[in-house]
């Protein structure tokens, strides 16, 4: 009988995915790149979210952790087969392994708790250390209050430094500290208004055990970005930077080709390849291509329970994707052409800044596009002539969906704001010159996608009764047919009925206005809704072209 594929969904626990047999894809030769890699003091690791930075992590604390006895958990995969590497290294070190992932809170103190209970819970895992004899009394009391959740705060910001000290004096070794999404504390900080204050507390809490420990082997760090300005990293010797540009471990985050056509064979989804490869697939990562962990195990999970073979977009559910929103309502950068670019498909060069601070990423065009880049949103897909310019595009059609909607949500919600009373007026006193004068002026202004189909038309001028008291109906079935829209006043018992005209000439406009008007006419869309009750139905035939338009 076929043994049954579990799949890992939202796990991130390396000893609980191998124990329990749930489906794993080897990952552990970053194990031996990385100790091949120098072996420096400190290794920084960004990635997107959701590109397995956690699990890969608790794997390396299983592997090196000198409490834990982990043959059986790493028996068949890459590393074992390193027996020289594996005896040298394998649950011989103290290990310290600490998420900020948790850590957040809408105002400083919130926050703060969280750090202080999580250091707090470290400190639990590790009370055997108390049991050191010749630990001195004043170190004795300092950790039962990081234990307990009384430190001060003097005591929180020099505790990791001070748990390396204490560990290295127990197993006489040096420490290997393993750092799990260090920013997300600064990041949701950033967002919420009290970013000097988490920074005083991150900046020495990481700091002093990272800069000249003398009781540290090394380091291992993983973030969305590189925040090296923000002084918690300097001066620290020999620290090495991994971002998505670098090659040192771009297969080790994320899923590469041959990785995704073994588990699709695996689970017998052969036939999704190609599906999977349009929503999941396109990042690169140094000179790899890379599909994202999270949607394809989503994906395959629901195409084993469901039979469905639909993708869905399963990242945008991980995070608000503020930053695209944050780009579109800077009215000072002017981006309008090259979101449009990307939207349908095309490339767009810019210069990407990888050292960027939290409390200044909005502040410029470059640092905006930089932060799209690092955490997903646009991947890289060649240099320029410039070479201190990047190739950027959209990677795939899952981020394409998000992108979309919130450009869609953002027009909406910048139309919601606006005083629409001049369009209203114009709409219901049948001023064609004044609406052909008023779209145009917001089709100038609105970014388009689908290269202008009537899909996005269609959207736009539906998007303009959002909202505002009017029944909005698209594709009405009335008469002899579907008109394009209908917007109802019952209020007032009136009505308007509109049909859509793409043109490829601007010199077609008026022509097809009056084959809209005719179409109106000869499958009576506007018979139904007068035989509905409503005293009045203006008829209106619209044409476009590209960022122009006709009212009739």
């Amino acid at each position: 009988m076929e043994n049954k594929i579990t799949l890992p969904i939202g796990m991130s626990n390396f000893t609980e995915i191998r124990k329990n047999h749930y489906y794993y894809i080897d990952k552990t030769g970053l194990i031996e790149n990385l100790l091949q890699n120098n072996l420096s003091k400190g290794t920084l690791i960004t990635r997107p979210r959701r590109f397995g930075k956690t699990l890969a992590m608790c794997m390396l604390a299983d592997f090196f952790d000198i409490r834990k006895d982990s043959r059986a958990l790493f028996d068949g995969l890459y590393i074992a087969g390193n027996k020289s590497l594996c005896a040298e290294w394998m649950n011989q070190c103290p290990v310290i392994f600490l998420t900020l992932k948790n850590i957040d809170g809408l105002k400083f103190e919130s926050a703060y708790d969280m750090l202080t209970a999580e250091l707090a819970d470290l400190f639990k895992q590790h009370s055997y250390l108390l049991d050191l004899d010749q630990m001195d009394a004043s170190d004795r009391s300092i950790y039962e209050r990081l234990k307990d959740n009384r430190a001060t705060t003097a005591e929180i910001k020099k505790s990791l430094s001070f748990l390396t000290r204490i560990m290295a004096q127990y197993y006489h070794k040096p420490v290997i500290l393993l750092l799990d999404e260090y920013d997300v504390p600064i990041a949701k900080a950033d967002s919420k208004g009290y970013y000097d204050q988490m920074l005083e507390i991150i900046s020495p809490l990481l700091g002093t055990a990272l800069k000249d420990n003398e009781f540290l082997k090394f380091a291992v760090i993983t973030g969305c970005l590189r925040i090296t300005k923000e002084s918690i990293f300097t001066g620290t010797n020999n620290f090495i930077t991994d971002t998505i540009s670098d090659n040192r471990y771009n297969e080790f985050f994320g899923f590469t080709q041959p990785e995704v056509t073994k588990l699709l064979t695996d689970t017998h989804c052969e036939a999704c390849a190609a599906v999977i490869q349009k929503w999941y697939d396109g990042y690169h990562f140094g000179n790899l291509d890379i599909y994202c962990p999270w949607d394809v195990l989503n994906y395959i999970q629901k195409v084993m329970a469901t039979g469905t073979q639909e993708p869905e977009n399963f990242w945008e559910h991980t995070s608000d994707n503020s930053v695209i929103r944050t780009f579109l309502e800077r009215t000072d950068f002017d981006v309008t052409e090259k979101f449009e670019t990307l939207l349908n498909g095309g490339t767009i060069s810019e210069a990407i800044e990888e050292n960027l601070t939290y409390n200044v990423l909005t502040s410029s065009e470059q640092n905006l596009w930089s932060l799209l880049y690092l955490t997903g949103y646009l991947t890289k897909v060649g240099s320029t002539h410039n070479l201190s310019e990047t190739l950027l595009k959209i990677p795939n059609h899952e981020v394409m969906s998000i992108f979309q909607k919130s450009v869609t949500e953002w027009f909406s919600d910048s139309l919601a704001r606006s005083n629409r009373s001049s369009l209203f007026e114009a709409l219901w006193n049948e001023d064609a010159d004044k609406l052909t004068e008023i779209l145009s002026d917001l089709l100038f202004n609105t970014i388009s996608y689908h290269d202008y189909a009537e899909s996005f038309y269609h959207a736009f001028v539906a998007g303009l009764f959002a909202n505002a008291g009017y029944i909005v109906e698209s594709n009405y079935e009335n008469g002899l047919g579907r008109s394009d829209l209908v917007i109802k006043d019952r209020k007032l018992r009136r009505a308007i009925v509109i049909e859509l005209k793409i043109v490829k000439n601007k010199d077609c406009l008026a022509d097809e206005c009056y084959k809209a008007l005719q179409q109106i006419e000869e499958k009576k869309y506007a018979t139904k809704i007068e035989q509905d009750g409503f005293k009045k139905v203006i008829r209106y035939g619209i044409a476009f072209y590209k960022k122009e338009c006709l009212v009739m």
